[in-house]
């Protein structure tokens, strides 16, 4: 995936294909049974398309698309790669917990600092926040890295399963 923006750990897209939406939300969900490799769900207008639970790692993305209705003829996906709901869910509770202990730390220290009471500890603990921080990016970062080959066939099948129609 070549994003404009390294900083994206989970890449967007906005597609405009020559078909009516519901004619692709029904070709997805024959794509169900057509096919082993991936799971299709559908729910609305929204698509998600996932690998079998056997092929699925801990990073393992998945794509959500939303197909939109534009006229008679044209219809809008945005799409969307992640990792499961769970993992996400997860990794930004991690992030939320990291900012919690450094504003808290901080604070503290700030307050420390202004009473000239020591306040190295609460210093060196929002530090270490800050590179806990880094780290959880760098995670992230390498867990899109490692799932950038399997974005590709979850972008191929997508293709596909559109221009089947």
């Amino acid at each position: 995936m070549n994003e404009a923006n390294d900083i994206i750990l989970r890449p967007r897209f906005k597609q405009e294909w020559p078909y009516h939406h519901e004619t692709v939300l029904k070709q997805f969900e024959k794509s169900k049974t057509d096919q082993k490799e991936y799971v299709v769900s559908r729910i609305d207008d929204h698509v998600f398309i996932r690998f079998q639970k056997s092929k699925q790692k801990f990073w393992t993305p998945e794509l959500h698309l939303e197909i939109n209705h534009k006229d008679d003829n044209h219809c809008v996906v945005h799409g969307l790669y992640g990792p499961s709901p769970t993992v996400w869910t997860f990794f930004m509770f991690l992030h939320f917990l990291v900012g919690t202990i450094f504003v808290i730390f901080g604070i503290w220290a700030y307050s420390n600092w202004s009473l000239n009471h020591d306040y190295y500890i609460q210093f060196i603990v929002a530090l270490l926040m800050v590179l806990l921080w880094f780290v959880l990016y760098a995670g992230g970062s390498i867990g899109k890295k490692t799932g950038e080959p399997e974005m590709q066939k979850l972008k191929i099948f997508m293709e596909a399963t559109i221009k089947a129609i």
